[in-house]
């Protein structure tokens, strides 16, 4: 081999390390956005939007308000990551984090997530309007200011009432698309901000002694598992009641749907109860991976009613 070779090798050797370190530190910055988080709500985002124009909207607004809709919620998650830093260290389910693992330094994840709010901001005002990119950085600071920093730590309603950032998008979908907030916007937002906590009770059921290590005090830590479930069957209903206040603006189409996923989500939620009533083993988790499909399955229903253009029954 040449000595020409030779260093062509070398610095081929080289580049590998610093290529797989850069793809790390770029994979590092984006699980500091919980994708996985954004994938749920913005599938809230675009059915919102659809029923808002009662038929397909602009691709291009659609795209325009999933971009910064993604941002802002990604700069909220980023924020989080950065003021629970403390915490994910010692809970099983997050020490695999980012900033646990000194992936990425604590000064840069905060000006990362900043700079995602701000770019979330002009996407969604230049691109859809005012209204929008407003409610959209509304959420970020309620979801970091209020449930983060002040909630999160101090009360077993944290995920009630912190909860409603996470419905957020359904509102900036339907201000994306007529400038304004009205009643069918406020329903959605409700079916989400209802279906939180026996989402997240149910999670938490599952980690409890994570919860507990850590000094937070979500409602499986300070209450029986008996007040638990009949609290998450308590919101389920409130939930599945709260999706039938759509039918004055949707078709059969909906309501079917909306109907049988809902018995679906309560037949769960009751078993669940009932099986810690009578002092079985339980599956939180079973509740929490059907409330993910729920949820989503739900909107989707609301897209094809709206996009489908039938007679609403109202």
């Amino acid at each position: 081999m040449t000595a020409t070779h030779e260093s062509a090798s070398a610095s081929a050797e080289a580049a590998a390390p610093a290529a797989g370190r850069r793809r790390g530190v770029v994979a590092a910055y984006f699980a500091l956005t919980k994708p996985r988080v954004i994938e749920l709500l913005l599938v809230t985002t675009v059915p919102a939007m659809f029923l808002a124009q009662r038929g397909i909207p602009s691709p291009w607004l659609v795209i325009v308000t999933l971009v910064g809709g993604a941002m802002s919620a990604g700069s909220a998650n980023a924020l989080n990551c950065v003021a629970d830093s403390d915490i994910d260290a010692v809970m099983h389910r997050t020490k695999k984090r980012p900033l646990v693992r000194y992936e990425v330094p604590r000064r840069n994840a905060l000006i990362f997530g900043i700079a995602l709010g701000v770019v979330s901001f002009a996407v969604l005002w230049a691109g859809a309007n005012l209204l929008a990119a407003v409610l959209a950085t509304s959420a970020i600071l309620f979801y970091v200011f209020v449930y983060t920093l002040v909630l999160k730590r101090r009360t077993s309603q944290n995920i009630v009432w912190g909860g409603a950032a996470g419905c957020m998008p359904v509102v900036v979908g339907w201000a994306a698309v007529t400038g304004k907030v009205e009643w069918p916007a406020l329903v959605m937002f409700g079916v989400v901000f209802l279906w939180t906590p026996p989402h997240f009770w149910s999670l938490a059921m599952k980690y409890k002694d994570d919860y507990a290590r850590a000094g937070v005090p979500m409602l499986p830590v300070v209450a029986t598992t008996r007040q638990v479930s009949a609290r998450i069957l308590a919101y389920s209903w409130a939930t599945v009641g709260c999706t039938l206040l759509l039918v004055p603006v949707t078709s059969w189409v909906y309501v079917a749907f909306a109907v049988l996923a809902g018995a679906a989500f309560l037949i769960v939620a009751q078993r669940l109860h009932t099986a810690v009533r009578n002092g079985k083993a339980v599956n939180p988790m079973k509740l929490f991976h059907l409330s993910n499909s729920y949820l989503a399955l739900l909107f989707v229903a609301i897209a094809v009613d709206a996009a489908v253009g039938l007679p609403v029954l109202g």
